[in-house]
């Protein structure tokens, strides 16, 4: 039933509101290579796997409504014909994710294209923990967000994730690590008023004010924009 409520909702918008066409610019502005990908949600399926050197871009259209995410995997290669990544693997063995999400911790890009009201919904989450800096700046001049500093850097030792030489390579959530009601706002922890702030979100929330660093940083973290705007995803801005 929920499946078929949450279809007829993303019916209804397209109904009322056509479907419209917006642009992510993805760019790499780290000085090793990336490989950004993207999830839907709910909408048409769109590209979901590409290697970016430094300095260099790809743009997608997003036939909108759709919802989803953007998150970028490094340390990637492709040794005996199985391309996988250090941070941010999807398990797909291939460049192309083919609809898989990336293994948390990854910095997340999150949009939702064209609700029902006709507007745009954006946002930057460590929910599930860090692994790249990463900004979102719409084209139209609406607000822009982001998550611009290496995090991985100072991550607590009981959060970090070690790459086969020692270097921290991600910085998982007090959810992900801990797997416990208070941090990760369900159980008895599962109201705004029942899961507070801990030491640990409040960690992610001095280094990325912009960014969600729990489940309920909702006012401080969520972008609107008008329908039919583009947008630059900046990895290392």
């Amino acid at each position: 039933m929920k499946i078929q409520f949450l279809f007829a909702i993303f019916l209804s918008t397209i109904l009322t509101h056509g479907v419209h066409s917006t642009v992510f610019t993805i760019k790499n502005n780290c000085p090793f290579n990336i490989a950004p990908a993207t999830l839907t949600g709910s909408g048409a399926s769109v590209s979901t796997g590409f290697e970016l050197p430094p300095q260099a871009s790809n743009s997608i259209n997003m036939a909108a409504p759709w919802s989803g995410r953007v998150w970028a995997r490094f340390q990637c290669s492709n040794d005996g014909g199985k391309y996988s990544c250090g941070s941010g693997d999807c398990g797909s063995g291939q460049v192309e994710c083919n609809g898989a999400g990336g293994t948390p911790p990854v910095t997340l890009a999150e949009f939702t294209l064209s609700d029902a009201s006709g507007k745009d919904f954006y946002d930057i989450s460590l929910v599930d923990g860090f692994n790249l800096p990463v900004s979102v700046v719409a084209q139209n001049g609406c607000a822009t967000t982001d998550c611009p500093v290496d995090i991985n850097g100072q991550c607590p030792n009981e959060l970090a994730v070690k790459d086969g030489s020692g270097g921290t390579i991600g910085c998982k959530s007090a959810c992900l690590a801990f797997n416990t009601p208070e941090y990760c706002c369900n159980g008895d922890h599962s109201t705004p008023e029942t899961c507070p702030p801990t030491n640990y979100s409040r960690f992610f929330k001095n280094l990325c004010p912009k960014a969600y660093s729990y489940a309920y940083d909702d006012k401080s973290s969520t972008f609107t924009c008008n329908t039919g705007t583009n947008y630059d995803i900046t990895f290392c801005p």
